[in-house]
């Protein structure tokens, strides 16, 4: 290995470097920080092979931002000629996307102030105050969701509806609709979000078994899914530290 090394040089290290960089950034398993430590720069092209390239294509949606902003600063524009309900939940939606929770939140304010209904503007407006911590200015908003659609957005409208109660101490309703919900529903969020309320309550033990079905789902998901899991599979791990058995 030495030998390798020393035939890599100087390249190794920085492969090793790159490498490690990634793993900090992603925060794969744990067994991956050893192989690029002790096999050198052989450990960190495996590495690399197997975790980094994956992640290109993942890579490639990051450069959508400059597009979507270029699109951002074309309607702000737009709208100070033409304040239609159709450009500030376009506006809305790409703010959302880009991060922009309160300006997001405000662009639907404004749509729906012009007479926009679809059903999509008061649920993204739902979920930005939500998001933003307005769990009582939430609920309105994703209650009309459920109600005109109890499955929207594959079950999650259901499942941040019931977070909302949750979180504004309405824990019976948030109980018998994450009940509902998760009949159907797979999504990790939910499963934290019930696991939350129930540890809440004191009953660990059920808490903790939907954390563990969170965890549950890594072995079995493809590579693209699992890197997309990933920060729902580390809060299940830090829940169930945090949460005693």
């Amino acid at each position: 290995m030495g030998i390798i090394s020393h035939l890599f040089y100087p390249w190794g290290i920085i492969l090793q470097a790159v490498a490690i960089l990634h793993f900090i950034r992603r925060r794969p398993d744990m067994y991956w920080i050893f192989i690029i430590l002790f096999l050198g720069p052989v450990g960190a092209l495996i590495y690399l092979c197997v975790e980094a390239l994956p992640d290109i294509g993942l890579a490639r949606q990051s450069f959508k931002v400059f597009p979507r902003r270029k699109r951002i600063n074309q309607l702000e524009v737009a709208i100070r000629d033409n304040p239609s309900a159709g450009n500030y939940e376009e506006l809305g939606n790409l703010y959302m996307d880009d991060g922009s929770l309160q300006m997001a939140r405000a662009a639907f304010d404004k749509a729906i102030g012009a007479r926009a209904d679809t059903l999509d503007t008061f649920y993204r407006r739902g979920l930005c105050a939500l998001l933003l911590g307005d769990a009582a200015a939430a609920i309105p908003d994703l209650e009309r969701t459920v109600a005109k659609e109890s499955d929207y957005d594959f079950h999650r409208a259901a499942g941040m509806l019931a977070h909302a109660y949750a979180l504004t101490g309405q824990r019976e309703k948030a109980e018998a609709l994450f009940t509902r919900a998760l009949i159907l529903s797979t999504l990790s969020e939910t499963y934290l979000n019930f696991a939350e309320l129930l540890a809440s309550e004191g009953r660990n033990a059920e808490a903790r078994k939907w954390a563990q079905k969170v965890l549950d789902k890594e072995p079995t998901m493809p590579g693209y899914l699992r890197r997309r899991e990933r920060p729902w599979f580390r809060s299940a791990r830090e829940f169930l530290k945090r949460v005693p058995a």
